[in-house]
């Protein structure tokens, strides 16, 4: 008796996985397979995983085959993931195996609720999911699919159903599924297209496609002399990086700001390694694209960002769309967007009064309306004074003397400059956050960096105490274990509790 082809779908809200089953059931269905697909609706705020199995019986099933309701361990042939995290739920769960499991997985994060709630950068790892998927399945299918829908106007789900049909996996004809998206009658065109896009990524069609697209890309944006020169300056595997962080700041500030990012790199590059460039490149470039008010109402006034929401809530071309944007100010907010001077005159003011951390001005403003869409244009039209503003001066400061401490340690230990760049994942957003992160990275950096930087600590037990006094900062909002993690550190070394006394 012929064996079924197992499928399994991991799936996270809003992208479809149930629609994708259908697409599969009805193509197979088309073809005179027999099929049986199992629908497990997982639980909210990403805690649980939503998945899809299906069974499709090569050619026509025998009337007395049975076909399995859930995925057994190690007996799942093809696994599709909708997320890259979900990839790694099916390897931790056992479904994907090295001897049997093609993989097919889009490599964009949607970050999960404990990732987001970390003092600092709480994501997994993406290095490590990625080495885990290419190490526990026998073939992989991996790209952004996120981005492919994007880039062809259609959605994830569809952008995944052609990278199966690519895959060659199933015995199923390319105009089956099509056929299915027809005959499922929404939005056909754009599934039709991002179908196509996503057979094409994995049957290796359009690798130059897309690079023509993002040559054009970098056209528009009039980076292309900064792209070809970072390849140029730069080794091979820091590129992707590198041209990202580039693309980045133009759209965040303008070429301008770009140029000064390169600048900025190259002084790390002359010294160290490609590792170190690396790691430096990506938190500069975050470091640089910091959030101010201006930065939030470019994102919320975005097309891209109408797009997104109107297909979350799955709205039609000539459906209403309705979107309030909810913004709570506080003293410092505004005063991040003031020139120094009366900056800090509104901060001494609201420090002397009571009001700086208490007062916060709460608005509700309808982006869908011309009004409101108007304020918010022209809050983000005001990228050409962001040099001018007292959060752009005092930023572009502490990124000079973050770089200065990686340029100082890299000269004693490249290990210490690495875990100096790392720690710039304490600094994020706005507000009390980026006031916590901020005053955790200047403890750091006052009772470990300086002293280690001064020969005060050899540069391997430095190293370790930045690194350990990082994961304390990020575990820990208020900062108490980083208070004793601190501690310890001194107590540990001779010259450093001679200092302190």
């Amino acid at each position: 008796m012929p064996k079924p082809v197992t499928i399994l779908i991991g799936a996270l809200g809003g992208d479809g996985g149930g629609v994708l089953c259908d697409w599969i059931v009805t193509a197979a269905q088309s073809q005179g397979l027999g099929v049986q697909a199992t629908q497990i609706p997982g639980v909210a705020q990403r805690t649980g995983a939503t998945t899809y199995y299906l069974e499709v019986m090569p050619g026509t099933a025998p009337p007395a085959s049975v076909l399995a309701l859930n995925p057994a361990i190690g007996e799942v042939d093809v696994a599709l993931a909708t997320e890259l995290l979900e990839a790694g739920r099916m390897i931790f769960n056992g479904f994907a195996t090295p001897d049997r499991t093609t993989l097919i997985a889009s490599t964009h994060r949607v970050l999960a609720i404990g990732e987001r709630m970390a003092m600092g950068d709480g994501s997994f790892d993406v290095g490590r999911l990625l080495r885990a998927v290419k190490e526990r399945s026998k073939e992989q299918i991996l790209f952004d699919m996120d981005q492919a829908a994007e880039e062809s106007g259609g959605v994830i789900n569809a952008v995944l159903l052609g990278a199966l049909a690519g895959s060659g996996k199933l015995p199923i004809a390319d105009s089956a599924f099509e056929a299915a998206i027809r005959h499922a009658g929404k939005s056909v065109d754009t599934n039709l297209a991002a179908f196509a896009f996503g057979r094409g990524h994995a049957r290796g069609e359009l690798e130059q496609a897309v690079r023509e697209h993002r040559k054009r890309q970098a056209a528009a944006q009039g980076v292309e002399d900064l792209i070809e020169r970072a390849r140029r300056t730069y080794p091979a595997s820091s590129l992707d990086i590198v041209e990202e962080g580039i693309r980045r700041l133009t759209g965040y500030q303008d070429r301008k700001y770009a140029t000064l990012y390169l600048d900025r790199l190259d002084t790390i590059h002359a010294l160290a390694s490609t590792d170190l460039l690396r790691e430096t490149a990506r938190h500069l470039a975050v470091r640089m694209s910091f959030e101010d008010v201006i930065r939030v109402a470019q994102a919320k006034t975005s097309a891209e960002r109408v797009a997104r929401v109107r297909s979350e809530v799955r709205a039609k071309a000539n459906e209403p769309l309705t979107i309030t944007e909810h913004f709570k100010p506080g003293i410092e907010e505004i005063a991040a967007v003031l020139p120094s001077g009366l900056a800090r005159r509104l901060l001494a003011w609201g420090e002397r009064t009571g009001r700086l951390g208490k007062s916060y001005f709460s608005m509700h403003v309808r982006t869908t309306t011309i009004l409101g869409f108007a304020r918010l244009r022209l809050v983000a039209g005001l990228r050409w004074w962001r040099p001018r503003t007292f959060r752009y001066v005092e930023e572009q400061a502490e990124i000079e003397r973050w770089l200065e401490q990686i340029r100082a340690a890299a000269r004693l230990s490249v290990d210490l400059a690495r875990e100096i760049a790392e720690l710039a994942r304490l600094i994020k957003g706005y507000g009390d956050t980026y006031k916590r992160g901020l005053g955790n990275y200047r403890r750091i950096s006052d009772e470990v960096i300086a002293p280690a930087l001064a020969g005060r600590m050899a540069p391997r037990t430095a190293a370790d105490a930045v690194a350990n006094a990082r994961v304390a900062a990020l575990a820990d909002p208020e900062g108490e274990t980083l208070s004793k993690t601190l501690a310890a550190i001194a107590s540990a070394s001779p010259s450093l509790r001679q200092a302190a006394e």
